[in-house]
């Protein structure tokens, strides 16, 4: 017997097919092969169609039985992960009114900035746990105020993961977890945000009809079954944002308990039990997959948008031709810590959130030419974007975590044994490297309400670790991220007395 987990990403949709006896991976198929087209008719902005998503989801269910060749009638039940902050808009006969605003869409900037001061900062912090910002809600706004003739058409408001739990099931429902990530959950009430909602004059009813995040959702329609090949009546038991969804692939859900991505960009989501905020909102705190009212589970969300295109950019602009990322690694192994004195601030991403939105740029420093090689260069980069990993969580430190263990996906910058050791042994705790997927991990916990397992750690299990870096004391590390954060401040500060400039002329 089996599940399959869908990852509806703005670049693809994944979907994966795993054993329920094993927890096995059989298979993981992508479509389409290229990447699906985002559009931005005016800057600023990024829209997709939910019906391509929707038609891809056909596709790779289809390649994913044909490729498998498992019968149907062994899948047993289904999970949907998907691409968070979307807003998708249906009227009564389930047509899509307009493209999907989706995640990277900056339209609402202002709309939710202008909501934070209004309604009151600490308001918002305690309620919502975030500024409204550029978020579900506030991009319902903006097609509030310039859209009236799709606003009044409007039945039902949903995130990308609900339309696609749509039109497997025919119904239209959502979880906290979801409504939490759009800033429509209200965590003192433990309800959708009515402050919100009537700020900014949105019907509440346009809201869905609200599930557990791992609960029977509903079961595929005849009409799916025909555009998928799936059975009818195979169950629905599971849906979740990508970054919740992926710190449960990583078995990620207690207290204590960290989840990080090292792509392009960096992403520390960590686990407390109860509902926090950063004062000076440098991070996002959503519902976690098993958030109850009774056992509030919340992931805080820290994203460094200068990550691993800082590494990448290194490899584009000062690797010899035929060098690659392991070849970098061996390089950079050969450079002491600290590299020298050779540092690197790897923000040249844009904004960062967590530096309170400032967008200082990236920055070399102490480059001595008689001293430095390109072997410099790739440590320092990979130790400034593991520097910029550490200070990200000194900001969940200082909310009160107490860091337990970090898990992390087997992708780019934790395959390097120099980045991982570094923030290890800065952060104080065990790094677990997992071979897993986003789709894998939605597959498994649908298992847990169908039945197959009793929770969802049993769900997601132990399989697919690899490695696992130990702290070790190192005061060259200490001695390497104290100087670097020394330039990262003094930088901070020249940029907010430029700012400060602009702003008095």
């Amino acid at each position: 017997m089996y599940l399959i987990g869908y990852d509806i990403g703005s670049s693809s949709i994944k979907a994966a097919m795993v054993a329920i006896d094993s927890g096995a991976t059989l298979k993981v198929v992508q479509y389409p092969a290229t990447e699906m087209d985002i559009v931005s008719r005016q800057t600023g902005w990024a829209e997709q169609q939910p019906e391509v998503w929707w038609d891809n989801v056909c596709l790779a269910t289809k390649k994913l039985l044909d490729s498998t060749g498992v019968n149907p009638t062994d899948v047993k039940g289904i999970g949907i992960a998907y691409q968070m902050h979307g807003l998708v808009l249906v009227d009564k006969a389930h047509q899509v009114l307009r493209p999907s605003i989706i995640w990277c869409d900056s339209r609402a900037v202002e709309i939710g900035a202008q909501a934070f001061e209004e309604m009151g900062q600490q308001q918002c912090l305690q309620q919502l746990l975030n500024s409204p910002g550029n978020f579900t809600a506030s991009k319902l706004k903006w097609v509030k105020d310039n859209e009236p003739e799709v606003y009044d058409r409007i039945h039902k408001m949903m995130l990308p993961g609900d339309y696609i739990a749509m039109k497997l099931t025919g119904e239209i429902c959502t979880t906290p977890s979801g409504l939490s990530e759009g800033i429509l959950w209200d965590f003192q009430q433990n309800a959708p945000s009515a402050n919100l909602l009537n700020y900014y004059g949105i019907n509440p009813s346009f809201l869905p009809s609200i599930v557990p995040t791992c609960s029977l959702q509903g079961t595929i329609t005849a009409k799916a079954s025909e555009a998928t090949g799936l059975i009818e009546g195979t169950p629905v038991a599971y849906r979740a944002g990508d970054q919740p969804n992926n710190a449960l692939a990583l078995n990620v859900l207690e207290p204590g308990e960290i989840a990080a991505t090292g792509g392009t960009s960096g992403v520390v989501y960590g686990v407390i039990d109860k509902p926090v905020y950063d004062e000076a909102s440098r991070v996002n705190g959503f519902a976690h997959v098993n958030y109850t009212p009774d056992d509030p589970k919340i992931g805080v969300l820290l994203c460094i948008n200068g990550a691993g295109i800082q590494y990448s950019w290194l490899k584009q602009q000062m690797a010899r031709d035929g060098i690659s990322y392991n070849d970098m690694e061996r390089m950079a192994s050969s450079v002491s810590i600290g590299s020298e004195g050779l540092r690197i601030l790897p923000f040249g991403n844009g904004a960062e959130r967590m530096l309170s939105n400032a967008n200082v740029g990236a920055q070399i420093n102490n480059l001595q030419f008689n001293r430095h090689e390109r072997a410099h260069f790739y440590r320092a980069g990979l130790e400034g974007i593991a520097f910029s990993f550490v200070y990200g969580v000194q900001v969940l430190k200082d909310m009160g975590f107490q860091i337990g263990s970090m898990r992390v996906g087997n992708d780019n910058l934790f395959q390097s044994k120099v980045f991982s050791a570094t923030i290890a042994n800065l952060v104080g705790c065990e790094i677990t490297v997992v071979e897993t997927t986003g789709a894998a991990g939605a597959a498994k916990a649908a298992g847990l309400e169908t039945g197959f397992y009793a929770t969802l750690k049993e769900a997601i299990g132990t399989s697919g670790e690899l490695m696992t870096y130990a702290p070790e004391q190192s005061g060259e590390h200490e001695q390497a991220y104290q100087i670097w954060k020394s330039d990262l401040e003094k930088l901070i500060g020249v940029n907010s007395h430029i700012n400060k400039q602009k702003l008095d002329a």
